[in-house]
């Protein structure tokens, strides 16, 4: 064969080889890397699983998403004295950030879907029940009509970036939001570089994106026992999901006993008293978390027929009921679309 010509067919080869090699991929690139961490954040704990074909420095990674968390407590969190929404309550004279202006407004569409069942004006309420940074109730028949007085998405309006309230006594609690809505941002962050593959658990509180190493992302849905503290610790199922959030809302973690008496975290933004209904806990699956989340509190307070009429006529969200019957033993009601998640259910 021609020396030349030899040379050519080589060169040739090798231009063929390297663009193959460009298309696709060494089998090594493509492989999934699983890589994961953990922390203590906004009161509870927080877990980050991801595939890391993107080669993120993992220390790096986890300091950036701390430091995300952080500055979204320093917005949202009435436990921190000198965040932005501690300060709103104050009627200081602050200007809102992005963070507070986008739980605001997604609270505001949540409220008027749910008709007033979700409503981040209830704070007034949430301290007088004892739900509130300091711990003491405070509320009486006598005093409940003055402090509805303080409750409603009405009263409240977001102008140029400043909160105006009609009632200067009006204290704004986004916990039942928020902490669905930190996970939306945390994965915002993951979009921001480039990442396909991730499970992002703040607070039991989940959005998940493609796969883990091609399987869908597995997630558990608590058992709504009395004092069953630990996200996945006692499993009523297991789902399996992809690019969505679920957000579960309950009665079974934030209570306190007097008299004998239950009283439930989750109040009614109508009536004043904590919701009491036989619907013990609420999942719901949807696009966003913070989305799930405040949908979740809202079916909460509606109760168990009202929140399943709701789901029927939603038919964007999914939903997973969890309730006692008049013996005390769990039921379920699973809407259409939500059967399809469902891997495992508990049989207890």
């Amino acid at each position: 064969m021609n020396e030349k010509y030899h040379n050519n067919m080589n060169n040739k080869l090798l231009i063929i080889a390297l663009s193959v090699a460009a298309i696709f991929p060494s089998c090594t690139s493509r492989k999934p890397v699983i890589e994961n961490f953990s922390g203590f954040i906004q009161g509870t704990t927080y877990s980050v699983v991801f595939d890391n074909r993107k080669k993120l420095d993992l220390v790096k990674t986890k300091t950036d998403v701390e430091n995300i968390l952080h500055a979204f407590d320093l917005s949202l969190s009435i436990y921190d004295d000198s965040s932005i929404i501690s300060r709103v309550n104050r009627n200081e004279d602050v200007t809102v950030d992005s963070y507070f202006t986008e739980v605001f407004n997604k609270s505001a569409i949540i409220s008027e879907m749910t008709g007033g069942a979700f409503d981040i004006t209830v704070g007034a309420l949430t301290k007088a029940w004892g739900f509130g940074p300091d711990n003491t109730k405070s509320f009486t028949e006598e005093n409940r009509d003055s402090l509805l007085k303080l409750v409603g998405m009405d009263k409240v309006s977001l102008v140029n970036g400043h909160v105006i309230k009609k009632e200067p006594n009006m204290y704004l609690d986004a916990n039942a939001i928020a902490q669905g809505y930190s996970v939306d941002v945390i994965c915002r962050y993951f979009d921001e570089h480039g990442v396909k593959n991730y499970l992002i658990e703040i607070g039991g509180e989940v959005r998940a994106k493609g796969t883990k190493g091609g399987d869908l992302w597995r997630i558990g849905i608590d058992r709504p026992e009395d004092f069953n503290m630990t996200p996945g610790q006692d499993l009523q199922a297991i789902i399996k999901i992809t690019d969505k959030a679920i957000a579960t809302s309950g009665n079974y973690r934030k209570f306190y006993v007097e008299d004998g008496v239950k009283y439930s975290h989750e109040l009614n933004p109508k009536t004043g008293y904590p919701a009491k209904s036989t619907l013990l806990s609420a999942s719901i699956i949807a696009d966003e978390c913070g989305l799930a989340d405040g949908i979740a509190t809202a079916c909460m307070v509606m109760g168990t027929d009202a929140a399943i009429e709701f789901i029927n006529n939603h038919p964007q969200f999914s939903a997973y009921f969890i309730f006692s019957d008049e013996n005390g033993n769990f039921k379920t009601w699973t809407s259409e679309k939500f059967q399809k998640f469902i891997s495992e259910a508990a049989d207890k």
